[in-house]
């Protein structure tokens, strides 16, 4: 299900970065680019990080894309 319309970002990409170690709606927002402009899937956001379906508490390091800026 796309949860970013504005960026073409669905559920299975979002939940890819929380289980990469995105843990904040920040980090997927920068991970993914998900939020980024007009913000309105940003609880949908919320509420997938709040899920807990990270695959292991452990940390690890967040692989991080370029997010485009053009309009």
């Amino acid at each position: 299900m796309y949860v970013c319309l504005c960026m073409g970002v669905c559920d299975r990409e979002i939940r890819e970065a929380i289980n990469e170690g995105a843990c904040s709606v920040s980090e997927v927002m920068e991970c993914t680019g998900a939020g980024t402009r007009c913000g309105s899937c940003q609880p949908t956001i919320a509420q997938l990080v709040g899920d807990g379906d990270v695959a292991s508490s452990s940390p690890r390091r967040l692989a991080m894309a370029p997010v485009s800026s053009a309009a």
